[in-house]
């Protein structure tokens, strides 16, 4: 279960579908991603084909990425079961 974002415009996106903060045409995407890391137990269970799940290092260390589109991830961490510190973010 996601407990908390870092980035404000994704927190908003998920709990109203506001778009503001976050690139419009990735909500589907977005939409996509948060409801499955809403569900997760573990950072293996978005390891979805093309979603390009891998762990992430130097001061994102203990962090996981997924792709959105072009450069753009969402990150998070798990702590236990629960995940927190989820960022919308071009970390290229």
């Amino acid at each position: 279960m996601i407990k908390t974002f870092r980035h404000k415009g994704l927190e908003g996106f998920f709990h109203t579908g506001s778009k503001a903060g976050i690139q419009p045409h990735h909500s589907s995407k977005l939409q996509l991603l948060l409801t499955s890391l809403d569900n997760a137990k573990k950072p293996e269970d978005m390891n979805a084909p093309k979603w390009r799940l891998h762990s992430l290092d130097g001061n994102l260390a203990d962090h996981w990425s997924v792709w959105v589109n072009g450069n753009w991830r969402v990150t998070f961490r798990f702590v236990g079961e629960d995940v927190e510190l989820v960022d919308y973010q071009d970390y290229h």
